[in-house]
């Protein structure tokens, strides 16, 4: 599929914040798509195609902060109640009453509550590389700042608006190429190399970034279409999300330790950090996902799953779709 492809339909739908600009393709049962940091649509461009095929209608969004989507200058309108709220209004736009929702980095973080706080419209979800942790523990500021001890987790490295801003704006591309790799199971640091989670005091996070190979999933023309978007948006919106952590914590406080109880599916990466971190969540699922369906862990794999390995993906994708109730 290429990244200038005339097979699907660009819309902007209107929201109670704004606006969310999406690509559709295909008809049938709704499939939304929801993706991370930092990326668009286009993530999905790989999975378009192949749940359009099966018979599936699929919309992937940008993201509020995104894009072509709205960018709200304050940054509490990043707080994940106004993100599910996004989901729900464009489910409802596109003239649905429930989809499926499948998210990607802070995308599945988004799908999981969208599941959770409007279980009415989200009849199923679907998990990429981040599990599904329910809301609990310390403020998530206080854990991320005990991280690291001399070196600063990038988490708390983005919290202070316009520091990460102004390391990634003046080489949006090169960043970008640095950051994809440092994340591919193909070119990310060795285990004995400085972890690129990490920022050491006074220095950039992209100091630890790969440099001069790009992932095998990323081509040049890949990348130009990842950065040209951010070079005409810059980077704050998709930030924002970041700076909401605590918010988000004080928001979802009466959901504390709540499962996701809709039928669920988890893919992850076996080299991501994000699936070995967090082993205990995915150890947990019997409790917090109890109507899980599937999980894999997919071997030499890094955290940009749908992108590194399309035709597995989409493959577990189509089964579990497939397994749903009508």
């Amino acid at each position: 599929m290429s990244p200038h492809t005339t097979d699907v339909t660009h819309r902007l739908v209107s929201t109670s914040a704004g606006r969310i600009h999406l690509v559709e393709q295909g008809t049938g049962p709704l499939v939304l798509l929801v993706h991370g940091f930092p990326e668009s649509w286009y993530s999905w461009r790989h999975q378009l195609p192949a749940l359009a095929a099966a018979g599936h209608r699929a919309v992937a969004v940008d993201v509020r902060g995104y894009g072509r989507s709205s960018r709200p200058d304050d940054p509490a309108a990043y707080r994940m109640t106004e993100l599910v709220r996004d989901n729900a209004e464009v489910v409802r736009a596109l003239g649905e009453e429930s989809a499926v929702i499948v998210g990607h980095d802070w995308g599945a973080t988004i799908a999981a509550n969208s599941a959770l706080l409007r279980p009415d419209v989200f009849r199923a979800v679907g998990l990429l590389s981040v599990p599904y942790t329910p809301r609990g523990g310390p403020r998530p500021s206080e854990v991320f700042a005990r991280l690291g001890g001399d070196e600063e987790f990038y988490v708390s490295y983005f919290q202070r608006p316009g520091r990460a801003e102004a390391e990634i704006e003046p080489d949006v591309r090169g960043w970008l190429a640095g950051f994809y790799a440092a994340l591919s199971g193909d070119t990310m640091p060795g285990p004995k190399a400085p972890d690129p989670h990490f920022v050491g005091r006074g220095k950039a996070m992209r100091d630890r970034f790969p440099e001069g190979r790009l992932p095998a999933w990323l081509g040049e023309r890949e990348l130009d279409v990842y950065a040209g978007e951010f070079e005409r948006t810059g980077l704050t919106g998709a930030l924002n999300r970041y700076r909401n952590m605590d918010r988000d914590w004080e928001d979802l406080a009466a959901l504390d330790g709540a499962p996701v109880v809709q039928p669920s599916l988890f893919v992850g990466g076996r080299l991501d950090a994000s699936t070995t971190w967090l082993a205990d969540a995915i150890d947990a699922f019997p409790v917090t996902l109890p109507g899980l369906v599937s999980s894999h862990l997919l071997d030499d794999c890094g955290h940009w799953i749908q992108q590194e390995r399309p035709a597995e993906v989409n493959r577990i994708l189509l089964d579990w779709l497939a397994a749903l109730p009508g």
